[in-house]
């Protein structure tokens, strides 16, 4: 491994970003199985066939937005690091829960605490997320206009 790359203090970026590309790839092979009526498949995702390709293309998007933030080279705050790869996580996960827990989609579900639990983990997840990406996004627009491009705001 690129020594540089290892000691990089944005190497949870990297490692956040490989772990999401690898889950949009699992989902992808879900996907087909469950287009091949793969009865295992078909046991565990209940809901509707299109949150779990929703989930596929946010696990990519959120991976491909990391990689951008780690390619830039800006360092970041360590909670800025880790806000975006767990919102990452979380707001691919929303979908995810949503094409294996059908009731989540209800207008009327079974259980309402399950309901309250699972709103709950949604909005924690996108305030993580509009943290971490929004606070990144804050750094490299304000390092534009510093002299020295390494230099961020948010000091570790």
């Amino acid at each position: 491994m690129n020594q540089r790359a290892h000691n990089s203090p944005n190497i949870v970026l990297l490692r956040g970003a490989a772990l999401w590309l690898l889950m949009a790839l699992l989902l992808a092979w879900c996907m087909v199985g469950l287009n091949l009526n793969v009865p295992f498949l078909k046991a565990i995702f209940l809901g509707k066939q299109t949150r779990l390709l929703q989930a596929h293309i946010d696990f990519l998007l959120m991976t491909a937005l990391i990689l951008g933030f780690y390619a830039a080279r800006i360092p970041l705050h360590w909670s800025v690091r880790w806000a975006m790869v767990i919102g990452a996580f979380g707001n691919s996960s929303i979908f995810l829960l949503e094409s294996i827990f059908p009731v989540l989609e209800s207008a009327d579900p079974a259980d309402g605490s399950l309901l309250a639990i699972f709103q709950f983990y949604a909005m924690g997840s996108i305030s993580t997320t509009t943290y971490g990406f929004g606070a990144a996004a804050l750094t490299v627009l304000w390092s534009t206009f510093r002299p020295d491009p390494g230099t961020n705001f948010l000091q570790k």
